[in-house]
């Protein structure tokens, strides 16, 4: 709890828009140490990038595609996640909208199914700090079920990991499965890199 609520204080305090990134670690005695100058030493973590005017995705069309911003970034700071990856899932999934509901019953910003939410302790899918947390948790449940594969871990987001894992640890052969891993990792593209065209 202490350490969203020094994440959070820092994004306020460091405004996104600025130049610098915001690095923190935690050492054994359990003190918390921030940054804005690049760490040489190991064990600090990205709390907010060295460029985060490059998170705006201009290649991404939405007016309020930068809404979400901070509290993507602390929960993909809390769970290990890129803030990209979880900002480019969300695009995909909900366009931003958190009261987006599917047709299958996948609900808010990430769109959990109601099982997944449950997982991820997940009590309202709409209010969008809890959605996106437990949206970034299972990101990084994912990340570890398949090694940082991107491709599986987006696969499983959509279909869930028994189908990739009854692929072979492969996309599973559904269109809607390897047309949204194209559709999220053309979005991550464009959000980790804006000047490419």
């Amino acid at each position: 709890m202490r350490t969203k609520v020094l994440v959070t204080l820092l994004i306020c305090l460091f405004p996104l828009c600025g130049v610098c990134g915001i690095y923190g670690y935690v050492d054994n005695k359990g003190v918390y140490h921030f940054t804005n100058i690049k760490p040489t030493r190991k064990g600090y973590r990205v709390v907010v990038p060295d460029q985060p005017k490059t998170f705006s995705a201009r290649g991404i069309n939405n007016g309020n595609n930068d809404r979400y911003d901070s509290l993507i970034f602390q929960h993909a700071y809390n769970h290990g996640v890129d803030p990209s990856l979880v900002k480019a899932v969300m695009k995909a999934e909900s366009n931003f909208n958190p009261q987006a509901v599917s047709q299958k019953g996948a609900q808010g910003l990430m769109q959990l199914m109601p099982d997944t939410a449950r997982l991820m302790s997940v009590q309202d899918p709409f209010d969008p700090d809890d959605n996106i947390r437990g949206g970034t948790k299972y990101l990084s449940l994912l990340d570890q079920t398949f090694q940082g594969n991107l491709e599986l871990i987006l696969a499983a987001y959509n279909a869930g990991p028994s189908k990739v894992k009854e692929h072979k640890m492969n996309v599973p052969p559904i269109e809607e499965t390897r047309s949204y891993v194209r559709r999220v990792k053309n979005y991550y593209n464009k959000l980790k890199n804006p000047n490419e065209r």
